[in-house]
């Protein structure tokens, strides 16, 4: 079992992430957190944390330095933000333990969007999954990307409901749509990350 925080080198920039391999992993699992957040994002490290219990690796790191950060703008840069996930990756398939292994990735918000720019050009990834993702922007795109993707919103997230649909209509590969009855964006309803995690576990299991 590997757990430890890592330094990921990415052109002349070093970035910080978190990374957790278990005995026997079925894959990895990279995610591509929202504007705003960071590895540290409760969500996802829950997400992450039941992951692992499937015996999934897990990477969550940040994706821009502390510098970037402080330009808002970006944070909207799905180019650039797509840019650093293709890279990680690259550098994740060349580590030791990563070796043989299938990766996916799980984007929130507009870290969706980034997941499926990337996935789009990078034929290390298998499959995809959205949490109340921002997948129209990417819409550009969306008729290339070729693996399997799973797109999870709150049942009270209208506006981000109609987004995601417009998306499937966009996407020519295996899809499909879960809506998370009565959750809002944030999914902070009582019991609604846990069936995200769930769903996102049993796509990954299923696909990855």
């Amino acid at each position: 079992m590997l757990a430890e925080e890592i330094i990921i080198p990415v052109g002349d920039l070093h970035l910080i992430g978190n990374i957790f391999i278990p005995d026997d992993p079925k894959g990895i699992v990279i995610f591509s957190h929202g504007s705003g957040s960071s590895r540290r994002s409760p969500r996802n490290t829950m997400v992450a944390s039941f992951l692992n219990s499937f015996h999934f690796g897990t990477l969550l790191f940040d994706l821009l330095t502390p510098e970037e950060d402080m330009d808002r703008d970006n944070r909207f840069n799905i180019p650039l933000l797509s840019s650093r996930l293709d890279a990680v990756t690259q550098w994740l398939a060349q580590q030791p333990y990563a070796r043989g292994l299938n990766f996916g990735f799980f984007g929130a918000s507009t870290g969706a969007a980034s997941a499926l720019y990337a996935a789009a050009s990078n034929p290390l990834i298998k499959t995809v999954v959205c949490r109340g993702g921002r997948p129209d922007l990417a819409i550009n795109i969306l008729d290339k990307v070729n693996v399997p993707v799973l797109l999870i919103v709150g049942g009270n997230d209208e506006v981000v409901i109609d987004l995601n649909e417009l998306a499937l209509q966009n996407l020519h590969c295996p899809c499909k749509l879960e809506i998370v009855h009565k959750a809002t964006h944030l999914f902070e309803e009582e019991g609604a990350m846990e069936k995200v995690s769930a769903l996102a576990a049993r796509w990954f299991t299923k696909y990855l």
